[in-house]
């Protein structure tokens, strides 16, 4: 079976294709990508499309064949929401357009991948920087985040897309302190106000239990550190910022015994400042009994006027989980 297929050469790695991978990290590929529809985001009652704020219009499980396809955790659309690009946790590139029928998304299309390029050229992969969490693209410009080596790299996107090399940013040196595997999960850039362009990266735990994680704002006229309280073993896996300025955390909860639970946050933008201690109101909540896996790209667009949350989720390349695309509308 396909899944079976996926999960054995994601098991096996370089042992597995070791030319073939080789081969296709050179340029860009085709990827044929299958999309089931979710129509209900909670399966036992099907007719709930209102959750506090946010209206659910409708989901996507993705499939692939290919075994470069999946572990996607940072997500980025375009203003009117027809363009999507995300990255991978083994260092690829996602681009697609997204198909909508009647107000739900349907299928995407046309989409391609391709290796992340380094400085050098050659794929981001092969210099150790192949963890790539978190992903935002403002003014031609596309971030990434790499969680493991707790670095953000930046791409000429407007220019050269996929076929852009990577160019390093500045980050201090606490952030380089971060655990190492909870370093930067979120990145996003203020679309207004007082820090209007600056980029803004949030670890995913800098921590212990419940305590405060670490953020950055890099750029602008008020750089500096600044934290974010977390709370119920929540992590911080996304950001992404409403046109008002206020900014939306993604936060992921996970036990193995337990499941997968996700929550999306709303904090003031008027409250992002350097030294500041950040909270909010929570404006959904929800574990396995919805339509969620391991939830960790978050992106905002507007679409007819109205505020358009995307969420993806990153399946580790296990068979056990899945990619969902998933949409609401904030009220």
């Amino acid at each position: 079976m396909r899944l079976s297929r996926r999960g054995l050469l994601a098991g096996l790695g370089s042992l597995a294709l070791p030319r073939a991978a080789l081969a296709i990290e050179q340029h860009r590929f085709p990827v044929a990508i299958g999309a089931r529809r979710i129509a209900a985001f909670e399966p036992r009652n099907p007719e709930k499309r209102r959750f506090g704020p946010l209206t659910f219009r409708g989901g996507l499980a993705l499939s692939c064949g290919h075994p470069r396809f999946g572990g996607f955790s940072g997500l980025w659309r375009s203003v009117d929401g027809r363009e999507l690009v995300s990255v991978s946790d083994r260092g690829y590139w996602l681009t697609a357009k997204a198909a909508a029928e009647g107000g739900r998304p349907i299928a995407l299309a046309d989409a391609e991948m391709a290796a992340i390029l380094g400085t050098s050229g050659r794929p981001l992969s092969r210099s150790g920087l192949y963890d790539a969490e978190s992903l935002c693209i403002a003014n031609g410009v596309a971030y990434v985040g790499i969680e493991r080596r707790h670095a953000i790299v930046r791409f000429d996107w407007g220019a050269q897309g996929m076929e852009a090399r990577a160019r390093s940013v500045p980050v201090p040196a606490e952030i380089k302190r971060l655990p190492r595997n909870r370093g930067l999960e979120a990145l996003g850039v203020v679309p207004g106000g007082p820090l209007k362009g600056a980029l803004v990266a949030v670890a995913e735990r800098s921590g212990k239990q419940d305590e405060p994680t670490l953020g950055v704002i890099l750029g602008g006229p008020k750089p500096g550190l600044f934290k974010v309280a977390r709370h119920d073993g929540y992590d911080i896996t996304d950001l992404a910022f409403l046109p008002s300025g206020d900014m939306l955390l993604l936060e992921r909860w996970y036990q193995p015994l337990r499941g997968v639970g996700m929550r999306i946050r709303r904090i003031a933008g008027r409250d992002l400042k350097a030294g500041a201690l950040l909270d909010g109101t929570y404006l959904i909540e929800a574990d396995l009994g919805f339509e969620i896996d391991n939830m960790e790209g978050l992106s905002v667009h507007i679409e007819d006027g109205r505020t358009i949350l995307t969420l993806i989720s990153d399946d580790n390349f296990s068979f056990l989980q899945r990619t969902l695309l998933l949409e609401f509308e904030l009220a």
